[in-house]
């Protein structure tokens, strides 16, 4: 009854204003990104008259066969799909293996190493002896020195944690009775029921792994650039191109090849997004709550 009486009570302006927030945020969102597209399929010419806003003027594809005629672009965008996935892949296992032991409090040692891992959250040795000790361990030069150093991220292995600690502990016991070593129970327990928190952190993981550049510059050779980096030195040398042109054409169609940098760096991703939507919000609210 008291349930009713809330929702009967419940502001009409008050839903209003909920429902003007929302599509400000929503458009606030999306019309840049449309104007976006926009630029990027319209002509230069177009764009030098300023007659482009939500919709592509004299339609044309040139800016995105530029960016495809670039040298080793499809090689760069190869090796940013198996950086990613591979990343993903070795983080998750890496960091459900490594939370699981943690999400026990009767773990001895269990409290210090928590204590480590959000000391680490805000304390880094820095780049420089980063550098050093992936120079050290012979990584340089291959796939592992931006797999292996970022496969476990603190802030995603505490979502872990959470998660796993929300599971019913009678679940375990059961397994256990029936014979099963912590092993089996990570596999055929508690693994199942990690879709939502997997779908969460694998989203987070594989969009760092995507975006990052900085570290591939640093630590691999040219010919293993992922297509971030690749698509930064586009964006530079257009760059410069349009500043040598002035406010002529040239300066234009370095904002039309910009812009079709911009929709095809982050187009896979945002494809990718509606696919773990529905698990994305329940893994945040248990993992951010529960525990």
């Amino acid at each position: 009854m008291i349930h009713k009486h809330r929702i009967k009570d419940k502001s009409p302006a008050l839903d209003a204003l909920i429902w003007f927030v929302m599509i400000f945020v929503l458009l606030a969102c999306v019309l840049p990104f449309l104007y976006i597209i926009a630029m990027s399929f319209s002509s230069s010419r177009a764009i030098l008259n300023n007659r482009v806003s939500l919709w592509p003027v004299e339609f044309n594809v040139e800016a995105y066969r530029q960016v495809f005629a670039y040298p080793n672009f499809f090689k760069a965008y190869g090796n940013t799909l198996i950086y990613t996935f591979f990343g993903t892949l070795i983080s998750l296992c890496m960091m459900v293996l490594f939370a699981y032991p943690l999400s026990k409090n009767r773990l001895k040692g269990q409290s210090l190493v928590m204590k480590l891992v959000v000391f680490s959250m805000f304390f880094g040795g820095g780049l420089v002896p980063n550098y050093l000790l992936i120079s050290s361990l012979k990584l340089t030069g291959t796939v592992f020195a931006i797999i292996l150093p970022f496969a476990i991220n603190q802030f995603n292995l505490i979502i872990l944690i959470n998660f796993i600690r929300s599971l019913p502990e009678e679940l375990e016991e059961a397994a256990r009775i029936d014979g099963l070593n912590y092993f089996g129970i990570l596999i055929r327990i508690i693994l199942p029921l990690l879709t939502a928190a997997l779908a969460t952190v694998g989203l987070y993981t594989a969009v760092f792994f995507w975006n990052d550049w900085f570290y591939a510059l640093i630590y691999l050779k040219s010919y293993q650039y992922p297509v971030m980096l690749l698509l930064r030195n586009i964006v530079n040398g257009t760059t410069m191109v349009g500043e040598a042109g002035g406010v002529g054409e040239k300066a234009f169609v370095a904002i039309a090849i910009k812009s079709a940098v911009i929709i095809t760096s982050t187009l896979p991703i945002i494809l990718l997004y509606p696919f773990l939507q529905k698990y994305f919000v329940k893994g945040m609210l248990v993992g951010a709550i529960k525990g």
